[in-house]
């Protein structure tokens, strides 16, 4: 009795583990949830897949969608694009939502954006409902020095044959930045600007900015104009202060040079000094040697002493005259 139930409890086992492998790779709930919905997928073809170990379940609900909503896809499109990294459930919703809005969108394009790296889905409800992308603050200088700061709003449709390859929000902010900065420079005043910002949306609209670019530029707003610092007087008063210190730096440099030369004349003063009176002192040995050799006698010392009292004298005499003028009369 014991081994009869043993035996019958191991087949139930070996039963449920053959059953769960079979369910495994048989899913035989998919199967039936494809034929209820009249979307013919062959047994072997769901084995297939868990032999490429694809999830049966991302293939069949997709196809099913696709199906119902009258798409022309098939099983092979499906999972080439999930074995390629895509998400095939997105491209399918995309496929949906543009066949909705009638809009062209094929299948190998749908994909292409989808492994490309952009969000198909999100492309084709943005070709329905625009964006509207805000830029940041952009700090730009008329002619006059004055600094304005603005800020733009660009509604953006999203082009569906440019997705690929096609540049990115990045690339539409920075075009109309540089286009409100080459708008605001141009203007002569500041105050033109303030007067009719939308010459800056007609201007940079007209420049073509969406060139190149993932998608189509609907209109530019300006959502906010400030007046910032008046750029040309500071760069006025930074050229001033720099003309300064230049001046200031050539001055000092005089000076230098002024106190080099007072030195050096100084020096040269006193070195003449010093040979006068080294020729001073040689004079009394210049007459002792004329006394010996007999070319200078005794009243020609005379004379000369004579001579040079007169004119100490004149001197004396002159130097007194001067001081006299300098002192005020008195009454």
């Amino acid at each position: 009795m014991d081994d009869v139930l043993f035996g019958t409890v191991f087949f139930v086992v070996i039963g449920i583990g053959i059953a769960s492998i079979f369910l495994h790779f048989v899913p035989i709930g998919l199967w039936i949830s494809a034929l209820a919905a009249d979307v013919h997928v062959g047994i072997f073809t769901l084995i297939g897949m868990r032999m490429r170990r694809v999830p049966p379940a991302k293939i069949v609900m997709p196809l099913i969608k696709a199906n119902k909503a009258g798409l022309d896809v098939n099983v092979n499109q499906l999972e080439a694009h999930y074995l390629a990294g895509g998400n095939v459930d997105k491209v399918v919703d995309a496929l949906i939502a543009s066949q909705r809005a009638q809009i062209v969108l094929p299948f190998e394009r749908s994909a292409a954006i989808d492994l490309a790296g952009r969000d198909v889905l999100e492309a084709v409800q943005m070709s329905v409902n625009p964006k509207v992308i805000e830029t940041p603050v952009v700090s730009a200088v008329a002619k006059n020095g004055i600094e304005l700061k603005i800020k733009a709003r660009v509604t953006v449709r999203a082009n569906i044959d440019r997705l690929v390859g096609g540049a990115g929000e990045p690339t539409i902010i920075a075009r109309v930045g540089e286009g409100i900065v080459t708008t605001v420079g141009s203007s002569e005043m500041h105050t033109d600007v303030l007067e009719s910002p939308d010459d800056i949306s007609k201007t940079v609209l007209g420049k073509g900015l969406d060139a190149g670019t993932a998608f189509e530029i609907l209109s530019i707003d300006i959502a906010d104009v400030d007046v910032g610092r008046n750029i040309g007087a500071q760069l006025q008063t930074d050229q001033a202060e720099a003309d300064k210190r230049i001046a200031q730096a050539k001055a000092e440099e005089r000076r230098a040079m002024a106190v080099a030369k007072e030195q050096e004349m100084k020096a040269y003063t006193q070195e003449m000094e010093a040979k006068v009176v080294e020729a001073q002192a040689e004079v009394p040995h210049a007459m002792a040697e004329a006394f010996k050799a007999g070319n200078l006698g005794v009243m020609d010392y005379y004379n000369m002493m004579n001579i040079q009292s007169d004119t100490e004298m004149r001197k004396s005499v002159s130097e007194a005259g001067k001081n006299r003028k300098l002192i005020p009369a008195q009454k």
